[in-house]
C-alpha cells in the first residue's frame, strides 16, 4: 500500500508540475530567471527577413521597410516578452503561430500594435487597437503610451488560448476554438476579408513575427525575451 501510495503521490506532482509549466503570465515575468532566451541573435543571423532590411542600433531593432522578420524556430507553447516604441501613426504587430510565412496574414494570428492616439487608427474598429487580435477582438482597455514611448508586452500562447499584457495589465485573454468562421466574429462583428482562415483552424505551431515599417510610420523593439513551455 505504501509503494502504491508513494508511485500515485509521484505521478500527482509530476502533473501538477506540468500544469505549472504550461501557466500564462498575467503580469510581466522576470525574464532573468531560468528558461528565458533571446528570439533573436544580438545580429539577427538566426532571423528570417529580407536582406538589408532589418537593422539593430543600440540593442533596438528596427526595419526601413514593410517586411516582417521572423524567428527562424517554430514554436508551440510559449511566453513572449518584449518592449516596443511607436511613432506617429504606427500600425505593426507581432504574429504568432505563423506556419506559412509565403502566405502568413491568413495563417498567422496577429496581435495588434498601433498608436491609438493617432486619429486614423483611433476611429477604427476596436479590435483593431493596440493590443487587439487583431480583426477578431479588442483588448479591455488602451493602455498604449503615446509616441515616443516604450510600451511593454508580454504576449502567452499556451494551445488555442493568448493572454495580453500591456504595461503591467492583462488587457486581452482569446480563445482561438471560438472563433470558427472567417466572416464574423463570436460576438457578430465581421472579419477583414483577408483574414480568410478561421482561427479555430489556424496551426498552432509556427514562427514568431515583427512587422516592420507598415502604414508608412517606423516601429522600434527591444528585448525580445521567449520562454518555451
Amino acid at each position: 500500500m505504501k509503494k502504491i501510495f508513494s508511485v500515485a503521490l509521484g505521478l500527482f506532482w509530476v502533473f501538477a508540475n506540468a500544469l505549472s509549466a504550461q501557466q500564462p503570465a498575467v503580469t510581466h515575468p522576470n525574464t532573468s530567471e531560468p528558461g528565458w532566451l533571446n528570439l533573436f541573435k544580438d545580429d539577427l543571423s538566426d532571423a528570417i527577413f529580407p536582406k538589408g532590411i532589418w537593422t539593430v542600433a543600440g540593442a533596438v531593432i528596427t526595419a526601413s521597410k514593410d517586411e516582417t522578420i521572423y524567428s527562424e524556430k517554430s514554436y508551440n507553447n510559449f511566453i513572449l516578452d518584449l518592449e516596443f516604441k511607436n511613432a506617429k501613426g504606427t500600425n505593426s504587430g507581432v504574429f504568432v503561430h505563423a506556419s506559412d510565412l509565403a502566405d502568413n496574414v491568413p495563417n498567422s494570428v496577429e496581435i495588434q500594435i498601433c498608436d491609438d492616439f493617432y486619429p486614423e487608427w483611433a476611429n477604427s474598429p476596436p479590435d483593431w487597437h493596440c493590443a487587439s487580435i487583431f480583426g477578431h477582438q479588442p483588448p479591455v482597455k488602451s493602455l498604449v503610451k503615446h509616441p515616443g514611448e516604450w510600451n511593454h508586452y508580454t504576449i502567452s500562447c499556451i494551445g488555442r488560448k493568448i493572454w495580453v499584457v500591456l504595461n503591467g495589465e492583462l488587457v486581452n485573454q482569446c480563445d482561438m476554438s471560438l472563433f470558427t468562421s472567417a466572416k464574423k466574429n463570436p460576438d457578430g462583428t465581421p472579419i477583414p476579408e483577408w483574414l480568410d482562415k478561421p482561427m479555430a483552424e489556424i496551426s498552432l505551431k509556427g514562427h514568431i513575427g515583427l512587422q516592420g515599417k507598415h502604414a508608412g510610420a517606423p516601429i522600434f523593439f527591444r528585448n525580445i525575451k521567449i520562454k518555451e513551455l
